[in-house]
């Protein structure tokens, strides 16, 4: 579904540059449901908007589904937009439209690309357990009650990936816990693939696998869950540490993504010593040269 090889995306303004991904690669499945997560500043945010569409790639190659969004046409982009991807933000202000209802606010989507299907919005409203709110204005409705209005505004148009940014951010743990669990369910019976972008660790026993990004630059790690692991209480983050198996990512010609991390223990920066034992790849610093 999602394809982005040395993806670089540069901010320009006067005589300031900022580099806010530089070379990034991520591949995600058709189906799979994941998350990204990164500090602020770290990329995950600008990576979100072109996926979505809202931001133009600087370099590299980012392409969803049969769209290359590096090429991509302006006149595209707005079917693009409109047909493939479905976008839930953490400000319910920015997908809402206070002064209609519920089923209103999930129908104006489809009333603006001229597919109006009640039956399908009320079923979406249904899907997210708002069957008896959906003649609620927006006012009468809870914080988590509206995100959930806007998780089914963002399918009103039966997109093939769902983006979602830090969308359990502003609601309790309760109210988050149901809007992941009905993520899943989307998942499972309609096959959307969703990436969610949040800092949160708590989701990751929650999502099929969690890439991070570090420091806006190329350091993606993939975290492989633990089906088995225990997402509940205090002990969930040491069971990420040791449940988890962390990858680095190989491009196409071979070179490896080390976290920066990793090299910064070892002493590493420009040139590193390597041996292969047979089963084991060894990176160490490199060997002083004898004569």
């Amino acid at each position: 579904m999602i394809e982005c090889e040395g993806l670089v995306k540069i901010y320009k303004s006067d005589d300031l540059e900022v580099v806010a991904l530089q070379g990034l690669n991520l591949s995600v499945q058709d189906g799979e449901m994941m998350a990204i997560i990164g500090n602020s500043g770290s990329g995950k945010s600008t990576l979100l908007n072109i996926l979505g569409g809202l931001d133009r790639p600087s370099a590299g190659t980012v392409s969803v589904g049969p769209w290359d969004l590096l090429k991509i046409t302006d006149e595209q982009l707005v079917e693009y937009k409109r047909d493939t991807v479905g976008f839930i933000w953490q400000n319910n202000a920015r997908n809402l439209l206070p002064y209609l209802t519920a089923l209103e606010n999930v129908e104006m989507p489809m009333m603006l690309s001229s597919k109006l299907d009640r039956a399908y919005a009320k079923q979406l409203l249904d899907w997210v357990g708002l069957k008896d709110r959906m003649h609620n204005k927006l006012h009468q409705l809870s914080g988590g009650e509206q995100q959930r209005v806007a998780i089914a505004i963002s399918l009103s148009n039966r997109p093939k990936l769902l983006l979602a940014d830090e969308p359990t951010g502003s609601v309790d743990t309760r109210t988050s816990d149901m809007i992941m669990d009905i993520f899943r369910r989307l998942n499972r019976e309609i096959g959307i693939t969703i990436v969610i972008v949040t800092h949160d660790l708590s989701l990751a026993g929650k999502v099929d696998r969690v890439v991070a990004i570090r420091d806006g630059l190329t350091s993606t790690e993939f975290i492989k869950r633990n089906p088995n692991l225990d997402a509940e209480g205090s002990g969930l983050q040491a069971g990420i540490n040791s449940a988890h198996e962390e990858y680095v990512v190989v491009d196409r010609v071979g070179r490896l993504q080390i976290p920066k991390v990793y090299l910064s223990a070892l002493q590493i920066t420009d040139k590193a010593s390597m041996e292969f034992d047979g089963e084991r790849i060894i990176i160490t610093q490199p060997k002083s040269l004898e004569g």
